[in-house]
């Protein structure tokens, strides 16, 4: 029986070295190499997300990420596209529902948007240590089942009523392909202050940038929830995609 109970041990700690292995930074390194290649990523100058969330009825969602910073959503409810927020690297804006006028964030969102602008595009880990950023591994966590790295990443501090607070996200990376299936960061200011916002990650395929073949292209997660549990259901992404600095900027009001 000792022997049965040894083998066992044995066994498990077998299993469980694999796990506690890896440093923070090969998981980041595994991620990159597995979704494409580091370089590949490095290249990358936009992204634009075409999706649709249901509330009922679907409503239309496009969401475009520019390496510079600039970014955009805008929804299409009845045939009518709303700009539910832009900033064009100078100025952050968006719609209000109510006049349907288009306004300027405060200046404390607005310092948000210029400390951050480009960092986190495509991704935070990218050259993570050349942005100032810090990564900590955590730990290990089951998520739904699924094995998980727990690594934390600090980013620049961001102004929240009137104070300097931290910026730490929790990603969560699956342990045997590496990819991220689960992000956590604290609220830290409006009406949700204090809670933990989660979104989620599922069916990553490969998008591919036009005159690329299979194989050539970067992995991307297709199913997303966000916090409060909608459900973001990604129709196509669109790599490198054409812009003009009109569609970022604030429009001129009548």
């Amino acid at each position: 029986m000792k022997t049965i109970k040894l083998l066992i041990a044995v066994v498990l700690i077998a299993v469980a070295i694999p796990m506690q292995a890896q440093t923070a930074d090969e998981i980041i390194a595994n991620y990159f190499e597995n979704t494409g290649g580091e370089e590949a990523w490095s290249k990358l100058e936009g992204i634009q997300i075409n999706a649709v969330v249901n509330q009922g009825f679907e409503i239309p969602v496009t969401i475009i990420e520019m390496k510079d910073g600039r970014q955009m959503i805008k929804i299409n409810i009845q045939g009518q596209d709303i700009t539910q927020l832009a900033f064009d690297g100078e100025v952050a804006w968006t719609t209000n529902f109510q006049s349907m006028k288009s306004e300027k964030v405060d200046s404390e969102t607005l310092e948000n948007f210029k400390t951050l602008a480009g960092k986190s595009f495509p991704s935070p880990f990218l050259n993570y240590k050349d942005k100032g950023f810090a990564v900590e591994l955590l730990g290990e966590e089951l998520i739904d089942g699924t094995n998980t790295y727990k690594v934390q990443i600090t980013m620049d501090p961001v102004k929240a009523d009137g104070e300097m607070v931290d910026n730490k996200v929790t990603y969560y990376f699956e342990a045997d392909n590496f990819v991220p299936i689960q992000t956590a960061s604290e609220i830290q200011a409006g009406p949700s202050k204090g809670q933990v916002s989660k979104d989620t990650y599922s069916d990553y395929a490969e998008v591919l940038a036009e005159g690329q073949e299979e194989g050539e292209g970067l992995y991307f997660a297709l199913s997303r929830t966000v916090f409060g549990g909608q459900a973001l259901e990604i129709k196509s992404i669109d790599l490198n995609p054409k812009v003009t600095d009109e569609m970022f900027a604030f429009p001129e009001q009548e």
